[in-house]
């Protein structure tokens, strides 16, 4: 089965994504910068999760370039990472109007950890459709980053319940691991290009 139907509707989430968590901020009714200032928290979330949601958009991009035809488990694999980005409007403005309480970082965390799982278990189905002498399973080698961020999200879901503050250091810290994007692919697949 083509990939280009994926690659729109996912485009398309992505970006209906991005139009939520824009139109949940809301504007001040003043016109002073200081009228500002209550509202930080909830724009430095709106930043994160506009960089995340950044992030998955563009490694996506380079996954289904490295990936020659998609099959029905890939496409269920997809939906259920859309989903767990899906969420992201929803924790990104809980957590903001909550000022970092406790449970709403967590789940915050909970949704960056889920939306992670998702995307290694749709690396892990393309792959197994293409082989493990596949561009893909090369380029991705042991996945360090990946499982680094798994890490960071996981202990940022338990620093949460004691010190939230900590936590959104966490997730924003993984966040700039991945802020350039991910060239193991794009490298491969250009090696790849010169040898042929």
């Amino acid at each position: 089965m083509p990939k280009n139907r994926l690659e729109a509707f996912s485009d398309g989430v992505l970006a209906i994504i991005i139009t939520i968590m824009v139109l949940e901020l809301k504007a001040p009714h003043e016109g002073a910068v200081h009228s500002l200032i209550p509202l930080l928290p909830a724009l430095s979330g709106y930043v994160l999760s506009f960089i995340y949601v950044g992030i998955y958009w563009n490694n996506h991009h380079h996954l289904f370039h490295a990936t020659e035809r998609v099959t029905g488990a890939i496409l269920w694999a997809n939906l259920h990472l859309l989903f767990w980005l899906s969420l992201f409007p929803f924790v990104t403005d809980w957590m903001g109007e909550s000022h970092l309480a406790a449970v709403p970082t967590a789940a915050y965390g909970a949704v960056l950890l889920m939306a992670a799982v998702a995307y290694t278990i749709l690396q892990y189905m393309i792959i197994r459709e293409q082989g493990k002498g596949s561009l893909l399973a090369a380029a991705l080698g042991r996945d360090y980053k990946g499982k680094l961020s798994l890490g960071m999200y996981t202990v940022g879901i338990v620093v949460a319940f004691y010190r939230p503050a900590l936590s959104a250091v966490l997730y924003t810290v993984a966040a700039l691991i991945w802020l350039v994007p991910d060239r193991r692919i794009e490298l491969k697949l250009d090696h790849g290009r010169r040898t042929t």
